[in-house]
């Protein structure tokens, strides 16, 4: 099973309030581990532009002010910008695939400032990762269910209504999940 460049949705009563109501996109999923980033809880208190004041990074005329989402327990200092498959930074952008990049590094926020970015982007503070096995086993266990990621759901600003379209998108009523799992 490989889960990169799809979506992990949350189901009900998984146990963990960091990820209650989450949409998480993959980024890299392998026999190595996972990593995703939340595209659905913004970042409280923290702005584009405010981290880009902090870093010292001069917005010109022609920058995005994007929003800024927690993006994971770990590594909440750490910054990483997913982005359309437009954007090619240097060698340290992850094409994910032909719709999605993801860039860990202060070029794209520069870039960013100057107009000069990908058409579609999110900041991520902090990651979602799991060991070898360990997402497959929350997924066993009922803990997530896995869809399609569709751009104008991943970049859309409408963060309170995500997980439902996300649910929705692969044909599941968010009235009708149960907090409990059986085993048939």
């Amino acid at each position: 099973m490989d889960l990169t460049g799809k979506l992990l949705i949350a189901m009900p009563g998984m146990g963990d309030p960091q990820f209650e109501r989450s949409v998480i996109f993959m980024c890299a999923h392998s026999s190595q581990g996972a990593m995703g980033l939340i595209v659905n809880k913004p970042a409280p208190d923290i702005s584009f532009r405010g981290l880009l004041d902090q870093l010292g990074i001069a917005a010109g005329p022609g920058a995005a002010d994007i929003r800024v989402r927690f993006g994971g327990p770990v590594e909440h200092g750490r910054g990483f910008v997913l982005h359309s498959g437009d954007y090619r930074g240097n060698s340290s952008t992850l094409l994910v695939d032909d719709r999605f990049g993801m860039t860990a590094t202060l070029d794209i926020l520069e870039d960013i400032a100057r107009g000069r970015g990908p058409s579609a982007s999110m900041l991520a503070l902090g990651y979602s990762g799991w060991g070898p096995g360990q997402l497959e086993g929350e997924i066993l266990r009922n803990g997530w269910l896995t869809g399609e990621a569709a751009p104008d759901l991943v970049f859309s600003d409408r963060d309170a209504s995500k997980w439902e379209q996300a649910l929705r998108a692969i044909g599941v009523d968010p009235v009708s999940l149960s907090a409990a799992a059986g085993r048939a």
